[in-house]
C-alpha cells in the first residue's frame, strides 16, 4: 500500500480530529475505492485508543433508490446514519469520487427531495460531532479534472501535507486584516457583486474539517447582497453539473437565477428555505491545489480563487442564516477578477495582497 495513505491516516486522527481515549469514531466509507484510506484512518484510530465503527455508502446505491424509489423513501431521512450522528464523538467521511454523470437522468424534483433528506444529517453532523471530510481521487476524479491518475494523486497528496502550522499562522494574519473591513466587492468575468461583512468574522480553515484545506471564509450580511455573480466553473451538487450560473441580487434579494444547463434543478435549489442568500462567502487559498475537479471540497481550496455558499450561514464567522442546503459555487479570479475589502483591493490575478 502506498504509505502516503498511513501517513493521511495518521493526520486526519491526530491532527484533524484529535480523536481521544475512549471516543467513538463514525468512519464513513464512501466508494470501495476508499478502502486503503479507511483501513489507515481504523488503525490510527485503533492506536489513539477510541472505538471506531466503519458505514459504507455509494453514489450508485443512492442511484437505486432515486431510480425505483418511492417519494417516502426518496424523501426518507435515513436513521442509522442520523443516529450515527448521535452515537459519534467524531465523524470522518471519506469520500470517494465518481462519475459525475451518475445521477444526470434523475428528475430535478426526485433528486431535490433527496437532497434535503442528506441535508438534514448534514445538518446533525456539523451540529454533534467533530468531523472532517476527505475526497478520495480515483480514475473517475482524474478524468473529471482532464488529467492522468499519477498527477492528480500527487495533487491531493501534496495539498495534503502542507505545514500546517505554518500556513495557519499566515492565514490567521491574513484573517486579522480582514476582520478589520466592512465591505466587499467582487469583480471579474461577467460580475459585480458586493455585500457588507461589518460584524461578521474572517475565519481560516486549516486541515480541520476538510482534507485537503485552505481557505479564509466569512459570512455575508444578509440583506446587503447587490450586483451580480457569474461563474466560470460549474456548480456542482448532487449529481449534477449546473454551467454559467449567473445570480444578481437588489438590496439583498435575489431577483435574477440563470444557467445554461439544468435550470430546473437550479430553480428547485433555489426554492428552498434560505437557500436564496449567500451563507459563505471565502477566498482559496491551497497553493498545492491547481485544478478545477468538478469536486467541491477541493475545488473551493483551489488557490487565488474564490466562492460563495447558498444557504446555511457558519456561525463560527457570525453568520444567521439558516437552511438544509450549503452549495458552494467557485469563481476562478487568477485570469480576470478582483476582490476589494473597502475599497483596497485584497486579491488580483489569484494573488492574495493582505499585508
Amino acid at each position: 500500500m502506498d504509505p502516503r495513505w498511513e501517513r493521511l491516516g495518521d493526520l486526519l486522527v491526530n491532527y484533524s480530529t484529535g480523536v481521544l481515549p475512549r471516543e467513538r469514531v463514525m468512519i464513513a466509507m464512501v466508494e470501495i475505492e476508499t478502502f486503503p484510506l479507511v483501513q489507515a484512518v481504523y488503525r490510527a484510530v485503533i492506536k489513539a485508543g477510541g472505538f471506531p465503527q466503519v458505514q459504507f455508502l455509494s453514489e450508485t446505491l443512492r442511484r437505486s433508490l432515486l431510480r425505483y424509489g418511492g417519494k417516502e423513501q426518496i424523501g426518507w431521512v435515513p436513521e442509522i446514519e442520523a443516529r450515527g450522528m448521535e452515537w459519534a464523538d467524531v465523524y470522518i467521511g471519506l469520500r470517494g469520487a465518481h462519475n459525475l454523470y451518475e445521477l444526470q437522468d434523475i428528475p430535478a424534483e426526485v433528486l431535490a427531495a433527496n437532497q434535503r433528506a442528506m441535508g438534514a444529517v448534514s445538518t446533525l453532523r456539523w451540529e454533534k460531532t467533530r468531523w472532517c471530510l476527505v475526497r478520495v481521487p480515483n480514475e473517475s476524479f482524474a478524468q473529471a479534472a482532464k488529467t492522468d491518475d499519477e498527477t492528480i494523486m500527487d495533487m491531493f497528496f501534496d495539498s495534503c501535507f502542507l505545514d500546517w502550522e505554518k500556513e495557519v499562522k499566515t492565514w490567521e494574519a491574513w484573517a486579522k486584516i480582514l476582520n478589520r473591513g466592512s465591505a466587499v466587492r467582487v469583480t471579474g468575468e461577467r460580475t459585480d457583486l458586493s455585500f457588507s461583512v461589518a460584524g461578521r468574522r474572517w475565519v481560516p480553515f486549516g486541515g480541520i474539517n476538510n482534507m485537503p484545506d485552505g481557505e479564509i471564509a466569512t459570512a455575508p450580511v444578509n440583506g446587503t447582497e447587490n450586483g451580480t455573480i457569474y461563474f466560470e466553473f460549474p456548480g456542482v451538487l448532487g449529481g449534477r453539473l449546473v454551467r454559467d450560473i449567473s445570480l444578481t441580487w437588489e438590496k439583498g434579494v435575489l431577483v435574477r437565477a440563470e444557467s445554461s444547463t439544468e435550470q430546473d434543478f437550479l430553480r428547485s435549489i433555489l426554492d428552498r428555505e434560505g437557500a436564496k442568500a449567500l451563507g459563505e462567502f471565502a477566498l482559496g487559498t491551497n497553493p498545492k491545489v491547481t485544478r478545477f475537479c468538478g469536486d467541491i471540497l477541493i475545488d473551493e481550496k483551489i488557490g487565488g480563487t474564490v466562492h460563495i455558499a447558498l444557504g446555511r450561514a457558519y456561525p463560527e464567522c457570525g453568520g444567521t442564516n439558516k437552511s438544509d442546503i450549503h452549495w458552494d459555487i467557485i469563481k476562478d479570479t487568477r485570469k480576470e477578477g478582483k476582490v476589494y475589502l473597502d475599497d483596497k483591493i485584497i486579491l488580483e490575478g489569484g494573488n492574495i495582497t493582505l499585508y
